[in-house]
């Protein structure tokens, strides 16, 4: 990086200690943007760098609550305003036990220019709770809910602040925040949140989105080269949404996806995955992966190493940060990988990224290849704006279009400043010139 840049990283450092999937996700914004502090002195002449990587407001909160049986538990909340220089915050609310301020930074910081990307005007902003829904009654989490809504309503609303659903939180979830919302403000704000069901505001086309929209990626990149996804094996991580319906799209492009997990280990199914069965164990019974296996024969669990230990042609990182080191990318290279898109936010360690981008292969990051998800959230808050509901069709047309455009922003920003197919660098040059353009034109707040 050049010299004033470092100093800027030095400085995050020194003002976040400890948070170090903060500082992971500066790092790799701003080792890219050497070309483009070159080409625009105007940005370092307005501190562009110094303060974008500072949240324009950051909120930690207490949230009591009771479980079933009368006891007392205190959790922590957090929602972090990023950037609104394109528009309301938008970004996903994460309860799970992993949550403290460094990663709800982390995944903050990546949102605004994964936001920027999709071209929807929406700013940048992340939530959660350490708190876990695992193990817990419907009635459990409906009273954390509106403990967490209770406090975290002052500070959202369909112009302000917008948050959605991530790891932890889904429809459920958001169903009870909304309910608890509406009774405090006593506005039947529908666009406040994203991710609702669709009987009462949601979109179409929202729960399947990051998956698609991640697989719709990796195909425009294949075309790059004269290929396809058809007849491709891929390897999955997750089984969350993202997982699911990344698996789901494969299947209709005609590939061949053989992996998902979760926390208790990864499922090899050679013999093509029953996606049926994964969406009710899931989706429905809210099961783990073993529970697949015991219905599914020919499918196999393995409790030691990753999905990254499968040979494969395409990997799709769908579930939670670092979860693909240095050590796993070299055995995929060494097995014949050549795409790798991530479905999850940063979930490749640098070594990963970095043995990715040397051996050449078409590698992109999570703001570029899973902005789908947030995409399709702001058509939905479109639709709320209207009072309107769109097709699935439409919806994931727009979709399509939108994953598209995104990955040809990439592609025009990484030629632009000289470093052509590199979609790390075009990601984070095309997000960051939008973002940096409105600031200057906003001045100095």
């Amino acid at each position: 990086m050049q010299e004033s840049v470092e100093k800027v990283y030095e400085q995050v450092v020194a003002r976040n200690r400890g948070e170090s999937e903060f500082h992971q996700a500066v790092r790799e914004v701003l080792e890219s943007l050497d070309p483009v502090i070159a080409k625009r002195p105007d940005y370092a002449d307005n501190a562009l760098l110094e303060r974008i990587v500072e949240p324009e407001r950051q909120i930690m909160f207490r949230v009591p609550w009771t479980d079933d049986a009368g006891r007392v538990h205190v959790n922590r909340g957090f929602r972090v305003e990023f950037n609104s220089a394109l528009g309301p915050y938008k970004g996903g609310l994460r309860f799970h036990p992993s949550v403290n301020a460094g990663i709800i930074k982390f995944l903050g910081f990546e949102q605004i220019f994964k936001n920027a990307l999709t071209d929807q005007g929406i700013g940048g902003g992340k939530g959660g709770s350490d708190f876990d829904p695992h193990g817990r009654s419907d009635s459990e989490v409906m009273r954390f809910c509106q403990s967490f809504m209770t406090e975290l309503s002052r500070h959202i609303g369909p112009d302000t602040d917008v948050p959605a659903g991530d790891i932890g939180v889904g429809g459920r979830e958001i169903g009870y925040m909304f309910g608890q919302y509406k009774r405090l403000t006593n506005r039947y704000d529908a666009g406040v949140l994203t991710g609702k069901p669709v009987a009462w505001g949601g979109s179409l086309t929202r729960t399947e989105a990051t998956g698609y929209g991640t697989v719709l990626f990796a195909q425009s990149m294949l075309a790059t080269r004269g290929d396809s996804l058809e007849g491709k094996k891929v390897a999955v991580s997750g089984s969350g949404n993202v997982a699911i319906y990344a698996i789901e799209k494969l299947q209709q492009l005609g590939a061949d996806p053989v992996t998902f997990s979760d926390s208790s280990g990864y499922v090899v199914d050679e013999r093509g995955i029953d996606l049926e069965l994964l969406k009710q164990v899931k989706e429905v019974e809210r099961g783990r992966v073993a529970d697949y296996v015991a219905r599914k024969p020919g499918a196999r669990l393995v409790t030691q190493g990753r999905p990254w230990d499968v040979p494969v042609d395409v990997a799709l990182p769908c579930a939670t940060q670092n979860e693909l080191d240095g050590d796993h990318a070299v055995t995929l290279l060494r097995n014949g990988v050549g795409v790798v898109a991530e479905g999850a936010n940063m979930p490749s360690t640098p070594e990963a990224v970095e043995a990715f981008q040397a051996a050449g292969i078409l590698y992109a990051p999570g703001k570029a290849s899973n902005a789908g998800g947030v995409a399709t959230s702001a058509l939905e808050m479109s639709q709320n704006s209207s009072r309107t509901r769109w097709s699935f069709e439409e919806v994931e047309a727009r979709l399509t279009g939108i994953m598209a455009d995104i990955h040809d922003s990439c592609v025009e920003a990484a030629q632009a400043y000289g470093h052509p197919g590199d979609y790390v660098l075009g990601a984070n040059a095309a997000g960051f010139t939008k973002v940096a353009d409105a600031m200057i034109q906003h001045g100095i707040v």
